[in-house]
């Protein structure tokens, strides 16, 4: 799942016990036809996320390409949580000005009281009741792609298309396995062992990953679809904390021509690089993860100039968006 809020103990302890990431325990569907009883429907309900966290960063992508802005409002936690969870210290007062709460445990709270897990983004709050509906990481994007199609923009691409599901669904597994959420278990091992077989896991699945885009623009078919949001916010926060702060460094990205060349090209597409807040991302791990990092300073590289340089990813054709348009301005 994503980063959660464990409070200073919680925060305290990554790096002294065994990295075990929980399953949502909220795994409710928004749903075209409301089976689950949560109808798709503008305006009813709000996306919370860290733009620190890479699992919620999925769906402020995913929601960027979509064009649900309007449909589905955003509310921004900030990066640094204290011992009562994601709080909305961004906003005036302290308070999200939808929802009215001064931290996400309040959505929990009332969807279950005295809930006894960790309290994650992204999370889906209803916001006539105040209850949250699901923290379901890896689901809730994909039902952005495909069961709120009737609030896309104009010119949505198919992040999801049906015909190539079972391929997507292959490259993710193994993505989410080794990559996503390698890089944290690598990070928050507790003893040489753990660390180890995470750091090979890290590496091995890259090389294999390099070796897949050397001669392709995109992970699956010609066109961006969630395998590539999924790796892309994973590797845009690499070289700013996974190398040296989950001390996964066999290499830079920027030491590796193919992967360094793909995420570039992803952030210079509207609707990646314009999600992104390197600072968020840098003061969220460095300053929280006292277990790891116990003196809480944020190192002051690396340097992000490199970001907007020509990638070349053009020359193996590819279409970002397929039959349709990029996003708007954000």
């Amino acid at each position: 799942m994503s980063e959660t809020g464990a409070g200073t103990e919680g925060n305290a302890s990554y790096g002294r016990k065994p990295f075990k990431r929980s399953t949502s325990h909220f795994a409710d569907r928004i749903t075209a036809d409301g089976r689950d009883g949560r109808p798709v429907e503008a305006g009813r309900y709000r996306l919370v996320v860290s733009r620190a966290c890479p699992w919620a960063s999925r769906a402020l992508v995913s929601r960027r390409l979509l064009g649900l802005e309007d449909a589905l409002s955003l509310a921004v936690a900030d990066p640094i949580q204290d011992d009562r969870s994601w709080r909305f210290t961004l906003d005036p007062d302290g308070r999200d000005p939808v929802l009215g709460i001064r931290f996400l445990h309040e959505a929990y709270d009332a969807r279950e009281s005295e809930y006894p897990g960790g309290v994650s983004v992204p999370a889906i709050v209803d916001i006539p009741s105040g209850k949250l509906v699901t923290n379901d990481f890896q689901r809730i994007t994909l039902d952005l792609a495909t069961e709120w199609t009737a609030l896309h923009r104009p010119g949505a691409p198919d992040l999801y298309p049906e015909a190539l599901r079972d391929e997507i669904d292959e490259v993710m597994e193994g993505i989410y396995r080794d990559v996503n959420n390698g890089v944290y278990r690598a990070g928050f091992a507790s003893d040489r062992k753990e660390y180890e077989r995470a750091y090979e896991d890290v590496f091995r699945r890259l090389d294999l990953v390099s070796e897949r885009l050397e001669g392709r623009r995109y992970l699956v078919g010609d066109t961006i679809t969630e395998a590539d949001i999924r790796l892309f916010t994973t590797l845009v926060r690499f070289d700013a904390v996974y190398h040296n702060h989950f001390k996964c460094n066999r290499y830079k990205l920027t030491e590796n021509p193919v992967l360094w060349g793909y995420v570039r090209d992803l952030y210079q597409t509207p609707g990646f690089g314009d999600t992104v807040d390197f600072d968020h991302i840098k003061r969220h791990y460095y300053e929280v993860h006292t277990g790891i990092n116990p003196t809480g300073i944020v190192p002051m590289g690396p340097d992000l100039s490199g970001w907007l340089t020509p990638h070349g990813r053009e020359e193996l054709g590819g279409r970002p968006f397929g039959d349709g348009t990029p996003p708007g301005p954000p």
